[in-house]
């Protein structure tokens, strides 16, 4: 009995009467894949974006790795200001933790820009949400004094600039597949 959806089909018999090449490996040739800032994505011919919009990409590129760069260096902050603060062993290894890892994941990210790769929405939001956890963590872990209003204003300008890459991010990957379903 033949099946009326040609879910039985073959692929492989089909990418040998197409040619010898299936739809799936021409469209994951470099000239079509596109990264999102606009630079060196098609090698053998001029990007398909007007010139504004290559612009534009190249400006939020340098913009989000300059915050990434921020964002890193906060996440220090956050694990070394424990260490010259006296403080209670959990709230020593949590901010020791919390701001590791936000250092570690903003300098994924600022690695991921270097070599034009668009940021990671999954990293960027992570890292928001660390700084949420730094937000709430002083008042939950009974911080007091300096340490408090540090963990605080750490967490405050981590939570916004990783949320503000987030959002990038998520605007760069838009315009990057648009430009290649066109």
């Amino acid at each position: 009995m033949s099946d009326p959806n040609k879910d039985d089909r073959d692929p492989q018999a089909e990418r040998e009467s197409e040619g010898g090449v299936g739809r799936d490996e021409r469209e994951q040739t470099p000239s079509n894949v596109d990264s999102g800032t606009g630079v060196g994505d098609r090698p053998d011919g001029p990007d398909p974006r007007d010139e504004s919009t290559a612009i534009a990409d190249e400006e939020r590129r340098r913009k989000t790795s300059v915050l990434s760069i921020v964002i890193a260096a906060l996440g220090v902050w956050a694990a070394v200001s424990v260490l010259a603060l006296d403080t209670s062993m959990a709230a020593l290894w949590n901010n020791l933790l919390a701001g590791a890892v936000v250092a570690i994941a903003a300098g994924y990210n600022v690695y991921r820009l270097s070599n034009d790769i668009p940021l990671s929405i999954g990293v960027a939001s992570l890292v928001a949400i660390l700084g949420i956890w730094l937000i709430i963590s002083p008042a939950l872990l009974e911080m007091t004094g300096m340490l408090f209003w540090s963990t605080l204003g750490a967490g405050l300008l981590i939570a916004a600039l990783a949320g503000y890459n987030a959002y990038e991010a998520r605007g760069a990957r838009q315009v990057a597949t648009e430009s290649t379903r066109a």
